[in-house]
């Protein structure tokens, strides 16, 4: 069966940034050695990232809950440096993808994004792929949104979740609240 690895917003804000979740940094340097040591396992890599507008509604000086993160074209909004070998050195295609970049939008889920979406259908489709495995941050908001959003486009058994590699904001409880209601399996 083929897999696609699906890797939500591993950027710097999140890891060492404005909006830091706990675990982060460890997780995703872990992350990043489980991809050398899976090579071969995905035909497939997609990473997400945020690409904020300066004043996004989701940011608290503009009505939302979040500090300032992931502005388009700052060093915050930078994928952690430490997955991009693994990701361009270990077998199978590399796509990112972005979210967020309407100033009056908010898109926890990169499903969210109809461009985005559709590409990760056709990818799914034109490569048969068979399963996909995510992980990423922070998975009690993105992780947790784009999981739901995926089975309810590809269904539950497309989807396991690497909880390893999704640290949380709230210490998991909600991804966890999730994964069971969902019914997708986890690497627990």
């Amino acid at each position: 069966m083929k897999r696609l690895l699906l890797i939500v917003d591993p950027q710097v804000d999140f890891i060492a940034g404005t909006l830091p979740v706990p675990g982060a940094e460890e997780a995703m340097d872990r992350l990043a050695e489980y991809i050398y040591e899976s090579d071969g396992r995905y035909a497939h890599k997609i990473v997400t990232a945020d690409r904020h507008p300066y004043d996004h509604c989701s940011f608290d000086g503009h009505g939302g809950p979040w500090p300032r993160h992931c502005v388009h074209d700052t060093v915050g909004a930078a994928v952690w440096q430490h997955l991009f070998a693994p990701l361009y050195s270990t077998s199978g295609s590399v796509t990112f993808l972005y979210k967020g970049e309407n100033r009056d939008e908010e898109e926890y889920s990169i499903f969210k994004n109809r461009c985005a979406a559709e590409r990760i259908r056709r990818i799914v489709e034109d490569e048969e792929i068979g399963r996909i495995d995510i992980c990423g941050l922070a998975g009690d908001v993105c992780v947790r949104s784009t999981l739901t959003d995926g089975v309810g486009i590809f269904g539950k058994n497309m989807f396991h979740v690497l909880t390893s590699f999704s640290p949380s904001l709230d210490g998991g409880e909600a991804l966890a609240k999730a994964i069971a209601k969902l019914q997708v399996t986890c690497d627990r």
